[in-house]
């Protein structure tokens, strides 16, 4: 077992993946959460709780709340995760919340969709990466809290690194055909 084990399985929870993409914007309380997911309290409470304990949330504010305190939490931005094992489970998650989001897609929205396998210098590669990390992080630091007025949803699943090369089959010669 890795350190990275706990966090594995934090993330292999769809709500759980659907939590952090809701707390990027701003801090949530488990009862947002629950209302926004249709879950029960106790449900969202427990997913945070699990999230907490591994460090994909931190405790942002305490206040007071119908008589009573309410924690609100964030996501921790950053990826715990990196050997190919854990990359390959993360790239596994955000598959699934891709196509969980795909089927919520607005008919007349404009969007991106994007896939390649590129071949490119290394400098032109770190160029293109902080150019992505960049909007990644304007996109954050414009999202707004669910439902907020005036907004929208919008989806953005966003993984670029670089590959390892891998042996290739000879090309066919026509005289192999």
């Amino acid at each position: 077992m890795t350190d990275a084990d706990p966090v594995l399985r934090a993330l292999a929870h769809p709500v759980r993946l659907r939590m952090l993409t809701l707390m990027w914007p701003g801090p949530m309380s488990a009862a947002e959460l629950s209302r926004e997911l249709g879950i029960s309290h106790a449900l969202a409470s427990r997913h945070l709780r699990s999230l907490d304990a591994v460090g994909l949330v931190e405790l942002a504010e305490e206040r007071t709340r119908r008589g009573g305190r309410e924690r609100r939490y964030r996501t921790v931005h950053g990826s715990p995760l990196s050997d190919q094992n854990e990359a390959q489970l993360l790239g596994a998650a955000l598959a699934h919340t891709l196509k969980e989001r795909a089927t919520r897609r607005h008919p007349e929205g404009r969007g991106v969709t994007v896939d390649a396998e590129l071949w490119m210098e290394p400098e032109v590669w770190e160029q293109a990466r902080q150019k992505l990390a960049d909007l990644a992080a304007e996109l954050h630091d414009a999202a707004r809290p669910p439902r907020s007025p005036g907004t929208m949803p919008v989806s953005l699943t966003l993984m670029a690194f670089p590959m390892q090369e891998t042996p290739h089959a000879r090309a066919q010669e026509p005289s192999d055909l």
